[in-house]
């Protein structure tokens, strides 16, 4: 006889997917009402994709010292985007047909990092980064050892290139190396991330759908 009690909505799966959208929305409404100033340029007018970084859009006051009209619309976008990514970590063991422990602290590490993550716009950004840090990776790796364990490869090399970037972006941040080309790195490792999530729900809402 066939429980329904621990059955899940695919459908649910797939709402990380709203968030993402909608926190790209409220980004880019956000980039436009910024009203300038990064620091390799602090009296340009306006958000720079080159030389902002998506944290800048955070801040009470822009760089150039103007009050920040922008940082409602940033840390809307960031809510969301950290509120959706609680549930895909929470519901990723779907995806998996053997359960096992390690899901349990990888689900738990991923959500971990994304309520950290909330508190980016406080004074502790630095201490924020590096904790979200620790948390994410840790999820990260236990998620590239089920994904291996299930022959996801596609999903394995995906998830291998967006560590690549996130290290290169802590890499260059601590050291300063290349640090005038951290802010395009930042946006090219996020764009990475994004679609690697994007694809995790995907494949998770497929998995239920076909169970």
């Amino acid at each position: 006889m066939t429980t329904h009690k621990n059955r899940v909505d695919p459908v649910i799966t797939l709402l990380p997917l709203i968030g993402i959208a909608l926190f790209v929305i409220f980004y880019i409404i956000a980039a436009i009402y910024y009203p300038g100033g990064s620091y390799a340029a602090p009296n340009r007018p306006g958000f720079s994709f080159k030389n902002n970084y998506l944290c800048d859009l955070l801040d009470n006051h822009a760089i150039n010292g103007a009050f920040n009209s922008a940082r409602i619309y940033a840390r809307i976008a960031l809510a969301i985007l950290c509120l959706s990514l609680i549930l895909l970590w929470y519901y990723l063991p779907k995806l998996f047909n053997r359960k096992n422990k390690a899901q349990t602290i990888m689900s738990i590490a991923g959500m971990l990092s994304m309520v950290i993550t909330l508190f980016l716009a406080s004074e502790v950004h630095d201490i924020i980064v590096r904790t979200a840090g620790v948390f994410g990776v840790t999820a990260l790796l236990i998620a590239f050892i089920e994904l291996y364990n299930a022959n996801y490869y596609k999903l394995l090399i995906h998830g291998i290139i967006c560590l690549f970037f996130f290290l290169t972006n802590y890499y260059i941040y601590e050291t300063e190396i290349l640090i005038d080309k951290l802010p395009v790195i930042q946006k090219i490792t996020f764009l990475s991330c994004m679609s690697w999530f994007v694809l995790l729900s995907i494949h998770s809402y497929r998995k239920l759908v076909s169970t």
